[in-house]
């Protein structure tokens, strides 16, 4: 395993951090029923490793009907038989849930005491946009963590995003941040900020944590084949034999300002498979050739995908039960393959046709897509 700094922290974190938004689950379907005897070897096996980096969320596998979810009190498991000791956790104040500075309090006490611990290592306040960073500001936010950090509940804190640019460069500006967690990848080299907005954090001194560094998996599984002739290609050329997740992975290790990428990891191969990428993955080591390579895949799957679906869940759950996520990675799927074998097996009130444009789900969609008018287009094509 191989470790950078984290930012002005000068603290030495792995380059491979183990994200808990997806854990395995005894039953499909039901986030909140996690395998916790499967998810435990595995993040402990992680950590035995070299991963110490832990990161989870207070949403994360929850019910549909409860905002808070099991993933922290999962964790605090894993954390037990002295694996606290080897690890830093980062988990998030959930922000849309603030109505007052002194929900702020009450939401980093409880997760204390989900997590069992006595001090979160790196916490970062939750999906910030334009209007959560406003009402988070209105609300004394930048005194809230000042006050944790010099009372010692947080140790660093820092902020994940969903927004542009410029909101970015605004909220980096405000406040003395250690760090922060952006999705990034080779696809989304200009989404939400991006590489200007890595750059920017970095000339600022905060350490960089990427999210979404497979887009959810898109970027190693049912790849076109195009994208698999280019890697191919250039795996002969080099006498390499990388697989796509070698080269997507990689790609973003290449960038110096990176600190540490997030996996969310359900199998031991997938584990020994990262972690052996992250043995040698050096920043500033990729040729002009290889990175040429990369872009050339980038191009063939950005003129296939339609939707920029990541599958994160945000949208979840519909009142009505259409499954967005689900449907439009089927709909991307079609396009690249040009093959429409799973939609008919959704159940009819699941489909889009059972959206009532409430709006609901793109209030709360990180990638700001406009869901109902893509939910039309599905209809259009798959419902006729």
């Amino acid at each position: 395993m191989l470790y950078r700094n984290f930012g002005k922290t000068n603290e030495k974190v792995s380059i491979l951090g183990y994200g808990c938004m997806r854990l395995p689950l005894l039953e499909s379907g039901d986030a909140s029923k996690i395998d916790e005897e499967k998810a435990i070897k595995l993040i402990r096996y992680a950590i035995d490793n070299g991963v110490n980096y832990i990161d989870t969320a207070y949403p994360y596998h929850n019910d549909g009907k409860n905002p808070a979810g099991y993933s922290e009190p999962f964790l605090a498991k894993v954390l037990k038989d002295g694996y606290r000791e080897k690890v830093n956790v980062a988990t998030k104040l959930p922000s849309w849930l603030i109505k007052s500075r002194e929900d702020m309090d009450k939401y980093l006490n409880e997760q204390l005491e989900r997590l069992g611990i006595d001090q979160i290592d790196f916490y970062l306040v939750h999906t910030l946009d334009r209007d959560k960073w406003k009402n988070l500001k209105n609300l004394g936010v930048r005194e809230f963590l000042d006050s944790a950090i010099k009372d010692g509940r947080i140790k660093y804190a820092g902020f994940s995003f969903h927004d542009y640019i410029d909101i970015f460069k605004e909220i980096v500006d405000a406040y003395d941040w250690s760090f922060c967690q952006i999705q990034y990848n080779y696809i989304d080299e200009n989404f939400q900020g991006g590489t200007e907005a890595i750059e920017y954090a970095y000339s600022k001194g905060l350490g960089i944590t990427i999210m979404e560094p497979l887009r959810g998996g898109k970027l190693v599984n049912n790849l076109p084949n195009e994208v698999k002739d280019i890697f191919e290609k250039a795996n002969d050329i080099h006498k390499i034999t990388r697989t796509p997740q070698e080269w997507a992975l990689r790609w973003i290790w290449n960038r110096k300002e990176v600190s540490c990428v997030l996996s969310g990891m359900n199998a031991l191969e997938q584990i020994d498979e990262n972690i052996k990428i992250a043995s040698m993955s050096q920043s500033e080591s990729f040729s002009d050739e290889e990175i040429k390579t990369v872009e050339k895949a980038r191009d063939i799957y950005l003129q296939k995908v339609k939707v920029g679906c990541t599958g994160c869940g945000y949208c979840m759950p519909c009142p009505r039960g259409v499954v967005i996520p689900d449907i439009f990675s089927i709909y991307n799927d079609y396009f690249m393959f040009g093959e429409n074998t799973m939609y008919s097996r959704l159940d009819s009130k699941e489909k889009a046709s059972n959206c009532i444009k409430c709006g609901l789900c793109e209030k709360q969609c990180p990638q700001h897509i406009e869901i109902r008018k893509e939910l039309e287009n599905v209809k259009n094509l798959f419902e006729k």
